[in-house]
């Protein structure tokens, strides 16, 4: 079996401390759980007419920004200090959101190339070719590899069965069995 080809010439994609690489994972090969846990980004407010960042129309009000002269504009969400103009936030972010993330438990979870999941940080890491050249460093988590790179990964919760590669945990190297009620 091929471990493929670091494009990244060991420079990228991987947590510099421990020489542990990043995974990447098809959204379709984990359970519904990365569909109800991971959280919608859409970036920060800007003003739809100049694409200046807004500020939320309360902190005018505050002492650090002064009063808004016309009291009707502060009555929505977002003010724009250039164009003087508020706005309901549904203007002033984007209709689809710029990504989709996870953070908690031990984990920092992104979405990437449309489809797939990047496991950034996580307690868990298995062995897996490399993810070449989409991802350059990174280690293929939908392409076990005994002899690969140790790669970051998600655990067993994460799928409707059970991870399809062997689970060890960063902090002391440990096998982690899947749990009987997955079985």
């Amino acid at each position: 079996m091929s471990l493929g080809i670091d494009y990244s010439n060991g420079t990228a994609n991987f947590d510099k401390k421990n020489g542990i690489h990043f995974g990447v994972i098809s959204q379709h090969s984990v359970g519904e759980v990365w569909y109800d846990s991971a959280e919608a980004d859409y970036g920060e407010a800007v003003c739809p007419e100049c694409g200046n960042t807004v500020i939320d129309s309360v902190l005018y009000q505050s002492k650090e920004y002064g009063d808004i002269e016309d009291q009707e504009l502060a009555k929505k969400d977002y003010y724009c200090n250039i164009c003087m103009v508020s706005f309901w936030s549904d203007r002033c972010f984007p209709e689809e959101p710029l990504e989709w993330s996870y953070t908690g438990e031990g984990y920092i979870l992104t979405d990437c190339l449309d489809t797939d999941i990047m496991v950034i940080k996580s307690p868990y890491y298995t062995f897996t070719g490399f993810c070449s050249p989409c991802v350059p460093g990174a280690g293929d988590l939908d392409n076990y590899a005994p002899e690969g790179v140790k790669t970051y990964c998600l655990d067993h919760s994460w799928f409707e069965k059970w991870a399809p590669y062997p689970i060890y945990k960063v902090e002391d190297d440990t096998f982690v069995p899947v749990p009987k009620e997955q079985k």
